[in-house]
């Protein structure tokens, strides 16, 4: 068979494909952009990899077959490979094929660091710190809202926010609870205990642009298309919940249109996006250059009162949910269609 390209997934999301159980990954995208494009689909989980050959389900003729092929040459990797047996099974693949975003979940203070060192950049940057109690202490001293995260997490999981309220006191803001004002003893004594032996950082808190008073950041879908040239294949907004401290759909947030959200804040849309664009794209090409399997991301992107851009995080496996719920079809169709133009390039090549 030719001109089949492999995509990777979880098995959970593997064995759902056939009774349309994929969470959120949109499997018919896939076909329908396969299909346009020219090539096969093959779809594949780390589980059932053997050898040279990987059993998967092909997508032709309207229905999927059960088939074992051979490695296929490129494979786009959709896939958390987080236990060592499936870390090994992936390498083994990479061996023989070419899988773009064989790496797809970043250390957060890895990839700052790695993007403090181009210059131009740095603007974009929050000042960021490895967790430690002397750098807790030097945040408290220098900022009057700052966050402290894991560095190796998603969803908005385990986020703890310090906003300032006099010389002694801080508001601190954890999961869902309500705020509550602790002294500085206490607050450092709270997030130790959370923190525990776990890899976090310190980030400084921008003070983002509000939506009907709560603070907005951005999703930018950044994606490697034809002739490996990164695109911007969407922007999708995020908004806070009421009394919330962070933006993620699965922490209460709610997902609004960019351009209402900057018509709101005073930016005149197109030039707003125009911006992001431009940032992020360089980003992006910056980070492709230092880590060449990078072909597929979503940047969270702040803007701050006054029109600032910054890169709050970069997400190595962009789960595109925002573009569904926003009802932005073409723009959700092409965040899955432009990794298969990478991936038929790929192939060509």
């Amino acid at each position: 068979m030719r001109n089949v390209v492999g995509i990777l997934l979880d098995r959970k999301t593997y064995l759902g494909i056939q009774s349309k159980q994929t969470g959120y990954e949109q499997i018919d995208l896939y076909n329908q952009a396969a299909e346009k494009l020219g090539i096969h689909p093959f779809y594949m989980c780390l589980q059932h990899t053997s050898g040279n050959s990987v059993l998967g389900l092909c997508f032709e003729n309207k229905r999927y077959r059960l088939i074992r092929l051979p490695i296929p040459k490129v494979i786009h990797n959709r896939a958390m490979s987080l236990s060592p047996l499936l870390h090994r099974n992936l390498n083994l693949l990479a061996s023989s094929s070419r899988v773009f975003n064989r790496r797809n979940r970043y250390d957060k203070l890895f990839i700052h660091k790695l993007l403090h060192t181009k210059e131009s950049l740095r603007i974009h940057l929050p000042t960021t710190l490895a967790y430690s109690r002397k750098h807790m202490l030097e945040a408290m001293g220098r900022f009057s809202d700052f966050f402290v995260k894991p560095t190796n997490s998603s969803l908005g999981e385990g986020i703890i926010k310090l906003s300032k309220q006099d010389h002694e006191t801080w508001r601190l803001f954890w999961s869902n609870h309500q705020p509550r004002v602790v002294s500085r003893d206490k607050a450092l004594a709270f997030i130790q205990e959370k923190v525990g032996n776990q890899c976090y950082l310190i980030q400084q808190a921008i003070m983002l642009a509000t939506y009907r008073n709560r603070p907005y950041d951005l999703r930018v879908s950044v994606q490697r298309g034809d002739k490996g040239i990164w695109q911007v294949s969407g922007i999708a907004g995020k908004v806070a919940a009421h009394n919330r401290q962070v933006t993620n759909l699965g922490k209460g947030g709610e997902a609004k249109r960019c351009e209402e959200l900057f018509r709101e804040s005073g930016f005149q849309p197109d030039l707003m996006k125009e911006a992001i664009d431009k940032v992020s794209l360089r980003i992006a090409e910056y980070l492709g250059k230092r880590l060449p399997e990078m072909a597929d991301v979503g940047l969270d992107v702040g803007v701050d009162l006054l029109g600032h851009i910054w890169l709050i995080e970069v997400n190595g496996r962009d789960q595109r949910y925002e573009f569904k719920k926003l009802n932005m079809e073409d723009t959700f169709y092409r965040t899955y269609e432009t990794p298969l133009v990478y991936a038929k390039y790929l192939l060509n090549k």
